[in-house]
């Protein structure tokens, strides 16, 4: 039985003005199974390739936001649903960590479906 699901890429943009950005991470929801979360892997090399002077562990630390708004421990969206988490996480922003656009699919296997997702659209591969 596959189950509706919706993602977004988080993208890195190093410099706002000039629009240039990495992808590096992938946020996913499905209601239906009650599951949301998020995985993060930073290409340090490339972040750097589009601005030398960018604050990596800034970056670090606003990737990890998105994990951690995920889990249990949530800190101040934990009495929030898991909806209305992703919502919140991918509502536009202007900041050097955003989220793309929400897609959606279908998914017998959310945990699968995020790692291919990491895969096609992070890694690269």
């Amino acid at each position: 039985m596959k189950d509706v699901y919706e993602y977004a890429v988080i993208r890195v943009i190093p410099r706002v003005e000039r629009g240039e950005l990495i992808n590096a991470g992938v946020l996913l929801y499905c209601q239906p199974r009650g599951y949301l979360c998020a995985r993060v892997e930073l290409d340090e090399a490339r972040l750097r390739a589009l601005d030398p002077r960018v604050d990596v562990e800034g970056v670090r630390q606003a990737l990890g936001v998105y994990q951690r708004s995920c889990t249990a421990d949530a800190g101040p969206l934990a009495a929030e649903p898991l909806g209305g988490r992703f919502r919140w996480l991918t509502a536009p922003r202007s900041t050097i960590v955003q989220t793309g656009p929400v897609h959606a699919g279908l998914t017998a296997d959310p945990d699968a479906e995020l790692e291919r997702l990491l895969t096609c659209l992070v890694r690269g591969v």
